[in-house]
Order: C-alpha cells, then structure tokens, then sequence
C-alpha cells in the first residue's frame, strides 16, 4: 500500500489539510501526518489537530507521496524547514511524487521542484518574478512530472481525489468519490 506523508505546519489551513487526510485514507493510502513541532498543531484558523508523529521520528523514511497542505503562516514554516527541503529534494531524487496545495507549491518552487515546470497555486503565493522558469496555471490541479500542485481551499476535494488517482487508479478514485455524494460526480 502506498505511503503518504503529510507534514502539519503551525498555521496550516485545516480545511486543506483534513481533506487530504480523511480522503487519502478513505482509499486505504498509509497516511502519515507529521507535525513540525512537538505537541498538537494550531491551524490558520484556530483549529487544533494531533499528528500520528513528530516529524524527526520519519524524516528519513521513505513515503510514494510527501503532500504539503498551504495555508499562512503554515507555508511559510514548512519554507523555513530544512527537514521539508531535504525530504522534497528525496522524492525528486527517487522520481517518486511530490505535491502542494494553496500557498504550499511556494515550498516546491523554492526548493527548485517547479523549475521548467507548469504549476498553479494561490494567487500570488508562487511569485512569477521571482520564478520565470514556471509556468503558472490557473487551473484547480495540475499535474506536471512526478509533482502535481492545486489552488486553495475550494480545490482541496478535486487535489486529494487526482492523488488517489495517481497513487492507485481510476476505480479507486471512482469508489471514495461516490461515497461523497458531490453535485455530478
């Protein structure tokens, strides 16, 4: 069974984080959830969540999926981590999946995982001056390479869905999204 980490920043966005979490294993993925530091972890709006294990405890492990949650200041802590630079730079060694939602592709963009790549993000959260390498999409989900990026809140059900996809295949997408009951799916 695929492996998925999911590292919890203080101030991640909840609703982003939850959804991955809750859909990822709904399609039976091993998710793993990472806080950064020790003790429960405060999100962007209040919201407290217990991670599975501190990150030093699997900073070395090997995962099919490192999936940042955005957020603010949440993007930015998992930025200022080099634990999270050295486990991303893992993965793209490895060719194994990355992927960011909301203010968190900034994290990809600066460890240089989004270089020659197309991505979308929260408007203004990858600064196109900064980063002219990357093509930026205003897209929900985008998938380039073995890294695949997302919006914001509102896209977060689509991006957990896509990973499953990926990390599995269709049918499994097909099952946990049914059990949802979304308009037209």
């Amino acid at each position: 069974m695929p492996r998925v980490l999911i590292p919890l920043a203080p101030g991640c966005e909840e609703l982003e984080a939850v959804t991955l979490i809750d859909l990822l294993r709904r399609a039976e993925l091993e998710v793993v959830t990472a806080a950064l530091e020790p003790g429960p972890v405060t999100c962007s709006r209040g919201t407290v969540l217990v991670a599975d294990v501190d990150l030093d405890e699997v900073a070395e492990d090997d995962f099919d999926l490192v999936v940042l949650p955005g957020g603010q200041p949440g993007a930015t802590n998992l930025e200022r981590d080099t634990r999270i630079h050295d486990l991303l730079a893992r993965q793209a060694a490895a060719d194994r999946w990355s992927a960011a939602i909301c203010a968190a592709p900034a994290v990809l963009a600066s460890t240089g995982l989004l270089d020659g790549r197309s991505a979308t993000s929260f408007p203004g959260a990858v600064d196109a001056a900064r980063y002219p390498e990357i093509t930026l999409l205003e897209q929900p989900v985008v998938i380039d390479g073995k890294v695949v990026t997302s919006r914001g809140p509102g896209t977060a059900m689509d991006f957990a869905l896509q990973l499953i996809e990926l990390l599995l295949d269709a049918e499994q997408r097909a099952a946990v999204e049914a059990k949802l009951m979304r308009p037209g799916a």
